[in-house]
């Protein structure tokens, strides 16, 4: 098997998906722009080989990177990257290099918003009210019909990049003042927690591994009020929760890929459809996949990637919990005290890299225990400000 990997140092930790599908005996092979002698050794040995382009961005060089691959190892069969940033694209160079995977005629539908509205509801999945506006007359217009408050977002973007609440016609008028040119969404606020469904599916559609995650906030208020966030593991999945996500992947048509479906509880039991992520969830999700069920999704990815398929046979035996800490606040309780007191209990603790650090925090730890209770002991230690 020939599988190309768009940018395999990055983030660092994905270095782990090259190695177990190298250990399989594909040859993964890399294209990014860094030089190869500034690789990390772990990603270096993780490839059969890299290629270095001078920008990412430019096209016509990927497609040379994977005409030398083709002509060099013959038929590409995969070309992935697991990053929200490239999944168009990837999609392009599938379409170039008939390489099976998400196609340029699919990617609309999991990268624009306003069009992954109908999808849910063919899932028969509730979603806020709204639609693209692209004037204040118009989104003056929606307001009429949804009130206040309402958020603004790109219906094309990653994470919470330009994406805000406004509560008033000053709110509106200030947006639009500003507005970045790009397509914008308008929705209904909903109230409610966060939670996602997240999981790999195989070749055929099949779950391989599922699991939920419950958010302490939104991405939009931790990147526009700087705050710190955790979110944790579920040991249980709600049954609602496990319906609406697999009516979700049956919707979408998620094969052979991750997947991170959002949706916000508004009660227990009811859920409200936010967005769908073709790709692992984000941070160091994957890690903690592995941390609650003692498992390695790194490996089972790649068989899935080989074979098509792969069996696991797990248990959800822990809650994983990630707590972040942000530069501007104080404290009560140093790192030290952090590690003194629930060492026991911490998988991992470290800073978080720079581009990551407006949705993750400056720090971040990641901790493990079968009891809720311990988990909120913990966040609340490691929260505590003055």
């Amino acid at each position: 098997m020939n599988l190309v990997y768009l940018s395999p140092h990055f983030p660092h930790h994905y270095h782990q998906f090259c190695k177990n599908l190298k250990q399989l005996g594909a040859n993964v092979l890399g294209i990014a722009d860094a030089p190869g002698e500034d690789l990390d050794p772990v990603v270096k040995n993780a490839l059969t080989e890299y290629y270095r382009v001078t920008d990412m961005r430019d096209y016509d060089q990927l497609v040379r990177a994977c005409g030398y691959y083709t002509h060099r190892y013959g038929k590409i069969d995969r070309f992935e990257s697991l990053n929200e940033y490239w999944l168009a694209t990837e999609a392009r160079i599938r379409d170039d290099f008939n390489i099976p995977g998400v196609r340029g005629r699919d990617i609309d539908v999991i990268k624009r918003k306003s069009l992954m509205k109908g999808r849910f509801q063919s899932a028969g999945i509730p979603v806020a009210a709204g639609r693209v506006v692209s004037t204040r007359e118009e989104a003056r217009g929606l307001i009429k019909i949804t009130g206040y408050p309402v958020v603004a977002k790109p219906d094309t973007g990653v994470g919470a990049l330009d994406t805000y609440r406004l509560d008033s016609d000053a709110d509106l008028d200030a947006f639009f003042s500003a507005k970045p040119e790009m397509d914008i969404i308008m929705e209904a606020f909903i109230k409610g927690t966060i939670v996602s469904f997240d999981g790999l599916a195989d070749a055929n559609g099949a779950l391989v591994f599922y699991t939920g995650h419950r958010f302490s906030q939104g991405i939009m208020e931790t990147v526009n009020q700087a705050r710190h966030i955790h979110y944790t593991s579920m040991r249980d999945i709600p049954p609602a929760l496990e319906k609406a996500g697999r009516q979700c992947v049956k919707a979408f048509d998620v094969r052979e890929r991750f997947f991170h479906i959002e949706f916000f509880e508004t009660k227990p039991g009811k859920y409200v459809a936010l967005e769908v992520n073709m790709r692992p969830p984000g941070g160091f999700t994957t890690d903690m996949f592995n941390f609650a069920c003692d498992i390695d999704v790194y490996r089972l990815w790649a068989q899935v990637m080989v074979n098509g398929s792969a069996t696991l046979d797990y248990q959800r035996k822990y809650h994983c919990c990630y707590a972040s800490r942000k530069n501007r606040y104080t404290y009560c309780n140093s790192h030290e005290a952090v590690i003194a007191r629930y060492g026991t209990f911490m998988v991992q603790a470290e800073g978080v890299p720079g581009v990551f650090s407006s949705a993750l925090g400056d720090f971040g730890y990641i901790f493990r225990s079968p009891d809720m209770e311990q988990i909120q002991e913990i966040i609340r230690f490691i929260h505590d400000t003055r």
